[in-house]
């Protein structure tokens, strides 16, 4: 898109509006003026008055089928709807002729990741993942210590997602599988593995433990991974949905100093209680939930960047505006990245048998 088609706005459709679509994507859409938010699709009756309501003149449909009925008013298509849906609804994006943007995780199996990549090559389409985790306030803080070498080299990363959710309150986790993309190593391994990935480089995987702790989970709720990358470091991963107490978010040990940090990162929360990614105070982490870094005795505090996941919609304008697929123009995500995500996610569920 070029020229005076550059100054449209990117006409937009967000597929299922749940957690995802209703405080990650729409907010972050609407709020970024490259963009505009045409349709909300969700079966949910009360949903879709929300989403009204919130959005007043956005279409609501159904489901992903009705958004492709009005494909030719769009440019992009942004799937936040249950992993076991990713693969075919994105196929039929592209197919229809829209960029897309998938959820995390990006498919339930590295190939049928793998062959979407080629699709979306074959049809000159954009295709990104929303690992938005890449710019939580704590990672990007983290990212900026490395690229310093504020604790010297790194020989162990520790990272947790850890919560207290003894029940499982959306029916579509309660239901799925593992072969469905359920469980904890699919929603919240996503992330950490792709972090992990971002920071330290390519990895194999030397041990993992899953297990289903709560009645109801049909696939894993506690998981630990451990990763050797090929740069020396070790990660260890874990994902715990059923953890009384929890330990630090990140701790990063290296041969002069470390880095720990507790706490995730507030734009989630800050959504939900009503802000707006346009506000002054969004991203901006309270000064209690500062990390520390250095050596026992020698410990400093250091303030948490502020979160940025609009950043993720900043660089897909950039990308789509440039010229689409063909461009030069970075992507935020590249899809190539989630399937190694995947990879791994297929080689801890192997070794964990």
């Amino acid at each position: 898109m070029t020229g005076t088609a550059a100054a449209r706005p990117i006409r937009t459709a967000v597929v299922g509006y749940g957690l995802s679509g209703s405080v990650f994507h729409a907010p972050l859409i609407a709020a970024d003026p490259s963009y505009s938010l045409d349709v909300v699709a969700t079966s949910d009756a009360g949903r879709q008055a929300a989403a009204s309501a919130r959005y007043p003149g956005v279409k609501t449909v159904r489901n992903g089928d009705a958004v492709l009925d009005v494909a030719g008013d769009l440019d992009l298509v942004v799937l936040g709807t249950p992993p076991a849906t990713h693969y075919p609804l994105a196929r039929a994006a592209l197919e229809a002729g829209l960029d897309v943007v998938v959820d995390k995780p990006f498919t339930v199996t590295s190939a049928q990741g793998q062959e979407l990549i080629e699709l979306a090559g074959e049809l000159g389409r954009v295709l990104t993942v929303f690992h938005n985790r890449r710019w939580d306030g704590d990672f990007l803080t983290l990212r900026k210590l490395l690229e310093v070498d504020a604790v010297g080299t790194v020989t162990r990363f520790e990272s947790r997602f850890e919560r207290w959710s003894p029940i499982i309150a959306k029916a579509w986790k309660a239901r799925a599988t593992a072969a469905e993309g359920g469980g904890a190593l699919f929603d919240l391994g996503s992330h950490l593995i792709d972090q992990a990935l971002q920071l330290f480089g390519p990895a194999t995987v030397t041990h993992a433990e899953l297990r289903a702790r709560r009645s109801d989970e049909r696939a894993d709720d506690d998981v630990f991974v451990v990763l050797r990358h090929e740069t020396g470091v070790l990660s260890h991963l874990h994902m715990n949905m059923l953890c009384a107490q929890q330990a630090p978010r990140f701790r990063v040990l290296g041969s002069v100093g470390g880095y720990t940090k507790h706490g995730v990162d507030p734009q989630e929360p800050y959504i939900v209680a009503g802000g707006s990614p346009l506000d002054a105070e969004y991203g901006v982490e309270a000064p209690e939930w500062a990390g520390l870094l250095g050596r026992d005795g020698h410990l400093d505090v250091l303030p948490t960047e502020r979160g940025a996941y609009p950043e993720f919609y900043r660089l897909l304008a950039g990308k789509i505006h440039d010229g689409g697929a063909a461009s030069g123009a970075p992507l935020p995500v590249d899809p190539a990245d989630a399937v190694e995500t995947l990879k791994i996610i297929e080689a801890a569920r192997g070794l964990a048998r």
